[in-house]
């Protein structure tokens, strides 16, 4: 058992997101196993209040320190880490420009090792401590991030990028050598091999991955959906509704369909634990189908101001009561900091609302990245926040990390106003040091 002493943020477990951080200037946090020998928060609150109680337990102290729950992203694709920064007219050229000619790279295994290494160095540099993020169609890509992730104790899902038509013949998912199955059946195989592997061991988890509906035929979209509901404690994730050509393109493709997004509710990907990219360019019969389903949205607006896609609907989102939170998108999104990501959803929501503008507060931009992205994920109660019972992943932020952080935080006179600093003028030098507990 161990405590550590500093100012403290949280989020409450339940109640209305938009103001649920409970904040102590001088707090207690005191970690653990629980029962299963998991390091879990065993009690958090004033340190006055708690220390009389733990007096007999070391206590590591920060003063002048914040500790906050490790950040918890939704989506990004560690293959498109040399991506960032590319110019291009929008998301298709960009693809066919950048990113696919950058994740043919992945067909060798010393480059997928060498790329998992610096992009798990990044999410932790960067306070991430859970992230849902696509590989390629190559299986070693997935083999290497798990490795990776799993030497850190990462909290880390991903899967095999499914892609069988309409990208670069060396990027489809490619048939089996020795045993004549075409690469459709195969990439389905692989999936399954890939889901036995590493599904659940340590803190990992598979995602079924159809990149978007455009590039899987119906068999392995069918494929794929068969899969999910084979093993229904997998995750899923793709795109949807990103850009207006793209909408076109999948509209043109499955024209059964009463909307894109339908096109994976056909097919049977869509249900909880399903994590769909973007979803700027909805109605309210999608917005109603991501609700009914359980499904929720990978909100990325770095990438969507980068490619100008468009703004994510809070306003909508919220009216008709579907989830969401926040993702950094590498590569077309432009940081791996949940800080400039949180700016940019701020800028999201006075831009691309009314025409009064959404102000999102301080705590629910934060929410967004830790405690409401993990609930998306199905893991409210296990990561993304720091009550007790939640596994003991955190970051321990300094306010004072640049001159005018330590300018402007020293003058916030409430909660909202230190956090506003933070996300403002924040980015990697504010995380001091990110802790994964179960790596001790």
């Amino acid at each position: 058992m161990k405590a550590y002493r500093a100012a403290i943020l949280r989020f409450a477990p339940e109640g209305d997101p938009h103001q649920l951080a409970v904040f102590e200037d001088d707090g207690l946090l005191v970690v653990g196993p629980n029962a299963q020998g998991t390091q879990v928060v065993l009690a958090v609150g004033p340190y006055r209040a708690l220390q009389p109680r733990f007096a007999d337990v070391p206590v590591t102290h920060w003063p002048g320190r914040i500790i906050a729950p490790g950040f918890v992203d939704l989506h990004s694709h560690y293959p498109q880490t040399n991506v960032i920064g590319s110019p291009a007219e929008g998301l298709l050229p960009w693809l066919e420009n950048y990113t696919f000619p950058e994740e043919k790279r992945f067909s060798s295994p010393e480059y997928c090792t060498q790329a998992a290494t610096f992009f798990i160095a990044e999410l932790l540099r960067n306070g991430v401590t859970t992230a849902l993020t696509f590989a390629t169609s190559h299986p070693t890509s997935v083999n290497a991030l798990f490795t990776e992730a799993q030497k850190h104790k990462l909290r880390l899902i991903t899967g095999l990028c499914l892609m069988d038509r309409h990208a670069p013949v060396d990027l489809l998912n490619q048939p089996s050598v020795r045993g004549g199955t075409d690469a459709t059946e195969q990439s389905l195989l692989d999936t399954q091999a890939l889901i036995a592997r590493w599904h659940g061991v340590d803190r990992l988890g598979y995602a079924i991955t159809p990149r978007f509906a455009p590039t899987s035929s119906d068999a392995q979209l069918r494929g794929a959906g068969e899969l999910a509901a084979r093993y229904p404690d997998v995750w899923i994730q793709s795109h949807v509704a990103e850009n207006h050509e793209e909408i076109a393109w999948a509209r043109d493709l499955f024209p059964t369909s009463s909307s894109y997004l339908a096109t994976y509710a056909d097919f049977g990907l869509l249900r909880q634990r399903a994590i769909y990219a973007h979803c700027i360019h909805f109605d309210d019969a999608d917005r109603a189908l991501m609700r009914d389903a359980g499904a929720a949205a990978a909100v990325c607006p770095t990438s969507n101001l980068f490619l100008g896609s468009g703004f994510f609907d809070y306003a909508g989102a919220d009216r008709v009561g579907f989830q969401y939170g926040l993702a950094n998108d590498v590569g077309g999104g432009t940081s791996f900091s949940p800080f400039h990501t949180m700016l940019a959803a701020y800028y999201v929501g006075r831009e691309g609302q009314t025409k009064a503008g959404l102000s999102l507060s301080p705590q629910h931009l934060w929410w967004q990245h830790t405690a409401g992205a993990a609930r998306a994920l199905g893991l409210e109660g296990v990561v993304g926040n720091l009550q007790p019972g939640c596994e003991a992943d955190f970051v321990v932020l300094n306010p004072q990390a640049t001159p005018l952080l330590a300018r402007k935080t020293a003058l916030a006179s409430s909660l909202d106003e230190l956090l506003f600093s933070m996300i403002v003028l924040g980015d990697d030098r504010l995380v001091e040091r990110t802790v994964i507990y179960q790596a001790f």
